[in-house]
């Protein structure tokens, strides 16, 4: 190294690390241990907003909504990605240094273990006076006997039990303080490493995996109203979301019929059971009923159908001022409360006689009460009531932009006004037919089906993700509880009979050491024909 004089200093002029030099630099900062613990924080930290804030890949409509409600630092939370975390090339930048840390670490690792277990063992301390494990016996047998009964106890056995417990041994002649002696020594210890390396490759196969799923997964909602009929397309599904890569062609054309939704209530109304009686249809296979309860998902084709929820849709028909049937089939009412207190919208556009009209409504399965202040009592539907309040003007369909078919946009619309003025509120039970002021039609109330929201998720990665799991926990396992043993005998004559040293080195909370050392002596001074 060059000095460059300074004044009364000599001042070393340190070499400059170049291309080459700061790549390496680099690379051992992103394999080192300390990097890949902050790599996992930030992962973690990472996915909080992707659980917390709606995401576009699977809400779209609830990300805009989210900007439009926050204003600017929405849209700043949009910009940075925060709405697509997953999609984001931040969140992928920490995925990538995460899985190249891994792997950084893993490789070296891997090569020093290898070479490791290739090198010979220590050999036998000069004097086992001075360890805590420590035992002596002798045997009438000679030296060679001695050392094939030790050896056969310290190695391991033909099977994965044996491989894990058994040790390295080694084999000396030397010169000791009582003459010419045999050492025999027995280390393990590697498994805790090997346990080690099992663990991160581990890791790295559930990134591989989570990545994989990720790339070809799919999910969607659907909602069935008794006696009708889902068919598995993308177009059928109420919410689908899918991995990058996946291709909605290999949907598995199956059709789903809602045979009936079956809630039972206690007294109390407490719920007890809720069963979906379905007709599954599959491409070359006749239909077969079964049942989808909570938690007891139907399989089709690698993917899980969960019941999800339940409630009501009641069957609506409404007909115009020129007698025109403008509206005819059952709507989804979304419980609110435990005794099934229900909310629903239903949009009228094709009104010929005039113009568009919207209603909002709600379903008291059991309800108690007079006039327009009722209450339900139960969710089971005894005295089912609708109270509604009808609008029109302009629904906002024409302009293009998504809207939630559960909510009114009250924007562009005016409520009904009754005689005195004021909003009307209406009330309709199932089989009547309620006539709307001003002459703008009829709504007829059919029937009180049931419906139930069905939840279908695809994930290939999912037995990969199981199977890099256990080998997880068997890795951490083996690198918690196995430690490292070093088990020593030392065998010399004297008066006609061979004295066995032994001695035991371990970690302290290893007290298991001293029956391993206990074990090995007694095979060792035993006769031949017992051992």
């Amino acid at each position: 190294m060059a000095r460059v004089k300074l004044d009364n200093y000599v001042v070393p002029e340190a070499p400059r690390l170049g291309v080459r030099g700061w790549l390496r630099w680099m690379w051992r900062q992103v394999t080192s241990m300390r990097v890949a613990i902050i790599l996992l924080l930030l992962l973690a930290a990472g996915a909080i907003p992707g659980s917390i804030l709606p995401q576009r890949p699977r809400e779209p409509a609830g990300a805009a909504q989210f900007v439009r409600d926050n204003g600017w630092w929405g849209e700043v939370l949009d910009r940075v990605g925060l709405l697509d975390v997953y999609g984001s090339a931040w969140f992928t930048a920490i995925y990538v240094l995460l899985f190249a840390s891994l792997i950084g670490c893993i490789i070296p690792r891997a090569l020093a273990h290898y070479r490791a277990l290739r090198a010979p063992i220590s050999a036998v301390p000069t004097s086992l006076d001075r360890y805590e494990y420590r035992e002596v016996g002798s045997s009438p047998d000679d030296a060679a006997a001695i050392v094939g009964r030790a050896v056969a106890t310290l190695r391991p056995r033909p099977s994965l039990l044996g491989a894990i417990s058994g040790y390295r041994v080694r084999v000396d002649e030397r010169v000791g303080r009582a003459g010419t002696e045999t050492a025999i020594a027995g280390d393990r210890g590697h498994i805790r490493e090997v346990g080690n390396l099992l663990f991160h490759t581990a890791l790295v196969g559930i990134l591989i995996a989570i990545a994989f799923g990720a790339l070809f997964t799919y999910r969607g909602q659907a909602i069935i109203v008794e006696g009708r009929s889902f068919t598995n397309a993308v177009v059928a599904y109420d919410t689908f979301n899918s991995g990058r890569l996946f291709n909605s062609d290999r949907l598995y054309p199956f059709t789903l019929k809602l045979d009936a939704m079956r809630s039972t209530f206690s007294a109390s109304g407490r719920p007890e059971d809720f069963t979906a009686h379905v007709t599954l249809t599959e491409p070359g296979q006749a239909s077969r009923t079964t049942d989808i309860r909570v938690n007891k998902p139907l399989g089709v084709s690698g993917a899980s159908i969960y019941l999800q929820g339940n409630g009501y849709a009641p069957d609506l028909t409404f007909t115009d001022s020129d007698g025109k049937v403008a509206f005819d089939g059952p709507v989804i009412f979304l419980p609110k409360d435990a005794a099934y207190t229900s909310t629903g919208v239903v949009k009228i556009p094709d009104v010929t006689s005039g113009e568009q009209i919207g209603i909002k409504a709600t379903v008291y399965p059991s309800a108690l009460g007079d006039g327009t202040d009722l209450v339900s009592i139960h969710p089971d539907a005894a005295n089912p009531v609708i109270v509604l309040t009808a609008y029109t003007g302009d629904l906002g369909l024409d302009a293009g932009t998504p809207q939630n078919v559960y909510r009114l946009d009250e924007s562009k619309l005016s409520p009904v006004r009754d005689a005195e003025g004021g909003v009307a509120t209406l009330v309709i039970r199932p089989g009547e037919t309620l006539q709307l002021p001003k002459g703008l039609g009829s709504l007829t109330w059919n029937s009180l089906p049931r419906f139930a929201a069905f939840d279908l998720r695809a994930d290939p990665s999912l037995p990969s993700l199981l199977a890099f799991a256990i080998l997880a926990l068997g890795g951490l396992a083996l690198s918690l509880f196995g430690s490292r043993r070093r088990i020593w005998l030392v065998l010399h004559a004297h008066d006609g009979t061979t004295v066995v040293t032994g001695a035991a080195l371990a970690p302290p909370h290893d007290t298991a050491v001293a029956e391993a050392l206990a074990r090995t002596m007694a095979a060792a001074v035993a006769k031949e024909e017992n051992a």
